[in-house]
């Protein structure tokens, strides 16, 4: 998960603030490299293996430093940040878009850390007059949150709150938050404006967004102390009516390998090096060799996969993947807890030659998308499938089977929608159409359009006796087509 520093380099960073300590004056913007810093450094010691831009603005933007994974580079650009003028941090967060959709595209979650002062500027441009010209903007000129790609927002505040709630900047700060989906936190910092006290914000959001994952892989006998990066999120099942958390467990389970093509990155582990032999390594080793995957178990009917990602042409990763939580994840696969050994099978299941294979399951219910279902998501669909039935309607009797069978069809679709007045328009059409019959019409044709109509009026009505889904309109029995009296 990359992360995008947004630091605030205008004028109000400048600002002295007195300690009580020392005789020396700092700025705010001191205190906010000092908290960067620190950020920086834990980043480098636990998150080696993630990137990091930084972004200066004030009425600009400038893309300080890349993504980069060398934390030095940073840490000299943030040294070396030079000061300018007034905030615009609208033209701010364009410009954290942009980074982030030319690098990683639209898909890959990324946390900005946005550190200000809270002074959000005055007039055209500021946060202020940002967020009361939301509406009504042209397509080319919408305000840049929510970001375009999933993203946490983690504003870092030169100030206390006391300061920040003599204004209304807290409450433009919350909305800021909420036009990013809530995702992220405000930080302030408590007390004195000092060393101590930013290092004690930038620590709330280290253990907030950046704290390790510790756990431990193990496979029968064999396990290895692991850290996950980053840290996984807990996951909400959307069709429970109570949802609750799902939680990684700290031990987790290697289950079994499977072969692999081109899996895809999601969360990232790091090997332990060393010359004791260690299980994590061994395994990282097996997979990229043999090009597999190995199942892990996360928790009770959670699982995942591991695998070998490689970054460049001499390092590569263990990756880890996780699928949603349930006994049967990938329904080709079945249940996870029904795969075992070859060997314990009655006979081979892939044959003496390899020549066939039990996967992929064939699900017992035929699923929806593989039947012919009737789907309007234009009006120009509907107004085919209506165009049809009164071509066929006008051929009639020639075209009776088709025209009942195209008329069940738009039934059932309606009646699925509750689209009553879809079938009591229909039923006036083809009242219009008996009408229109010119006098060499053969005389069936007439009854089947009245029959049609009445049935397909009685169904508009809602009725169970002529609303039931599975219930056709059959054609009507009359003397001309050969049949006994009519319905």
């Amino acid at each position: 998960m990359p992360t995008v520093v947004l630091m605030d380099a205008s004028l109000s960073m400048t600002r002295p603030v007195s300690l009580d300590q020392c005789s020396e004056e700092l700025q705010r913007k001191n205190l906010a490299v000092a908290g960067l810093t620190m950020l920086f450094e834990h980043m480098a010691n636990n998150y080696r293996l993630e990137f990091t831009s930084l972004v200066a603005f004030s009425s600009l933007w400038e893309l300080l430093v890349p993504f980069t994974r060398d934390y030095n580079t940073l840490q000299e650009a943030l040294s070396n940040l030079e000061d300018y003028d007034k905030t615009c941090l609208e033209s701010a967060l364009h410009g954290v878009s942009n980074v982030v959709q030319q690098e990683w595209g639209h898909a890959c979650p990324t946390q900005v850390v946005l550190v200000t002062d809270g002074s959000l500027g005055i007039g055209k441009g500021s946060l202020r007059n940002s967020l009361q010209t939301l509406k009504g903007r042209p397509e080319d000129k919408k305000f840049p949150l929510p970001f375009p790609f999933p993203a946490k927002l983690f504003v870092m505040c030169i100030a206390n709150a006391e300061e920040l709630q003599m204004t209304d900047t807290m409450h433009n700060l919350v909305q800021l938050l909420q036009l990013n989906g809530g995702d992220g936190q405000i930080f302030t910092m408590e007390g004195q404006l000092c060393l101590k006290s930013v290092q004690s914000m930038f620590g709330r959001l280290i253990d907030a967004a950046y704290s390790p994952f510790p756990a431990v892989l193990r496979c029968g006998n064999l396990a290895s102390d692991v850290q996950v990066f980053p840290r996984p999120e807990p996951v909400f099942l959307d069709e429970e009516i109570d949802p609750m958390p799902r939680h990684i467990l700290t031990e987790v389970d290697d289950v079994g390998p499977g072969t692999t093509e081109e899996p895809e990155e999601e969360t990232s582990a790091n090997q332990q090096a060393g010359k004791v032999p260690n299980f994590c390594v061994l395994l990282h080793g097996s997979l990229k060799v043999e090009g597999m995957v190995a199942l892990v178990q996360l928790g009770p009917e959670w699982y995942g996969m591991l695998y070998s990602q490689a970054d460049s042409k001499k390092k590569s990763n263990l990756m880890m993947s996780l699928f949603e939580p349930g006994p049967e994840p990938l329904p080709w696969l079945g249940k996870v807890s029904q795969l075992g050994p070859i060997s314990d099978a009655a006979e081979n299941p892939y044959g003496e030659d390899d020549s066939k294979s039990p996967f992929p399951l064939q699900p017992k219910v035929k699923r929806s998308y593989a039947q012919n279902v009737t789907v309007w998501i234009k009006a120009s669909g509907l107004q085919t499938d209506v165009q049809k039935i009164l071509r066929n309607a006008r051929k009639l009797p020639e075209k009776t089977q088709t025209f009942y069978k195209e008329l069940n069809r738009l039934r059932k679709a309606a009646l699925a929608f509750g689209f009553w007045e879809l079938l009591k328009g229909v039923a006036e059409l083809l009242e219009r159409e008996c009408t229109l019959l010119p006098d060499t019409a053969h005389p069936d044709a007439a009854f089947q359009l009245s029959h049609a109509a009445k049935q397909l009026k009685l169904a508009s009505t809602g009725d169970s006796q002529y609303a039931a889904f599975d219930q056709n309109i059959n054609p009507m029995h009359t003397d001309f087509s050969g049949g006994g009296a009519g319905m």
